[in-house]
């Protein structure tokens, strides 16, 4: 049965569906300021796995650095932060080294900014010079640029060993990128992760920083936030101090020879008992001091008593230790 309404009826639903009329109440909203440059920033949590990973892999690769140049090198990490791509070309100088990396089997792509400050000595210790000789800004050469490219594989190279606990990349060098040209590796809102580095090499201080694209940082991160994937695996300061306290126990065999002389096989044959053999060594000269079978220095012979010894003159240098090919 259909019902008529009256007049009464039809003015008081009219009034009620009008805005602001004591009627059926109206939910309030409240609207919240949202800055997307701030959005998916670090929490203290990951900052702390983050540092703690990297502080390894400053260690790793400062041995790496010292043993190659045969130099002290000493290495920290200053901060890691989330930022937009554009603003770290931003913070870019025109004089620097930009050189990219190749992360598989993601196949995306990374970036290594290094301070001409630290690329010239480098590349002055490789080739056996002292690295203390002061340069003019400029950019470097092709030269220069292919010795420098075994520095950044050894980042690339303790970079992958330092995430290896956490997650499996290989990492390789790709090429060096002008600036004008690393503006198309990204995209310029890409919220990518830095990690900012100090190098400090003879007297000298420098920055490295790495630029992880977002795919790769999120990954890093996935994985570190999973319970027990980084503290389990990287040992804390007191278990590498037993460590090292068990290493120094360690012993390793120790002799001292004579370099390596040539001889002829008509001399070889005239050896025997009571036959003093003539070597081409001056008397005046060291010997080798070899340690675990490799000659570590050169040292004297000497006696204390009726003990034998050696007295070390100077740690021997990598190409007189290293064989020829």
């Amino acid at each position: 049965m259909r019902r008529v309404l009256s007049q009464d009826e039809i003015n008081a639903l009219f009034s009620a569906a009008q805005p602001g009329q004591k009627g059926a109440p109206t939910a309030k909203k409240h609207v919240e300021r949202c800055d997307l440059g701030k959005s998916k920033t670090l929490s203290a949590e990951q900052i702390r796995v983050v540092n703690t990973l990297h502080e390894s892999f400053a260690r790793r690769l400062s041995d790496s650095l010292g043993t190659y140049l045969r130099t002290g090198c000493e290495m920290n990490l200053v901060a890691a932060e989330q930022l937009r791509y554009s603003e770290f070309l931003g913070r870019v100088p025109e004089l620097s080294y930009l050189a990219s990396l190749r992360m598989l089997p993601i196949d995306a792509g990374a970036l290594i900014l290094m301070d001409l400050s630290l690329v010239f000595p480098i590349i002055d210790l490789a080739l056996g010079g002292s690295g203390g000789d002061a340069t003019e800004p400029r950019d470097t050469t092709e030269i220069e640029d292919q010795i420098i490219e075994t520095a950044i594989s050894l980042i690339a190279r303790d970079l992958q060993n330092a995430w290896a606990p956490v997650v499996a990349f290989d990492i390789q060098f790709d090429q060096r990128q002008p600036l004008s040209q690393a503006h198309a590796l990204m995209l310029p809102n890409e919220r990518i992760l830095t990690l900012n580095f100090e190098i400090r090499l003879l007297d000298l201080r420098g920055a490295l920083t790495i630029a992880l694209p977002a795919v790769v940082a999120n990954a890093l991160l996935r994985k570190l936030a999973t319970p027990g994937s980084l503290g389990e695996r990287i040992p804390s300061r007191n278990t590498r101090r037993r460590i090292r306290e068990s290493l120094l126990d360690g012993t390793f065999l120790a002799d001292l020879s004579l370099p390596p002389s040539s001889l002829s096989v008509r001399e070889l044959l005239n050896i025997e008992p009571q036959y003093v053999l003539v070597l081409p060594n001056r008397a005046d000269k060291p010997a080798h001091l070899n340690i675990a079978g490799k000659p570590m220095f050169e040292a004297h012979p000497v006696r204390r008593g009726p003990l034998k010894g050696a007295r070390i003159e100077r740690r021997t240098s990598l190409q007189q230790t290293t064989p020829k090919e």
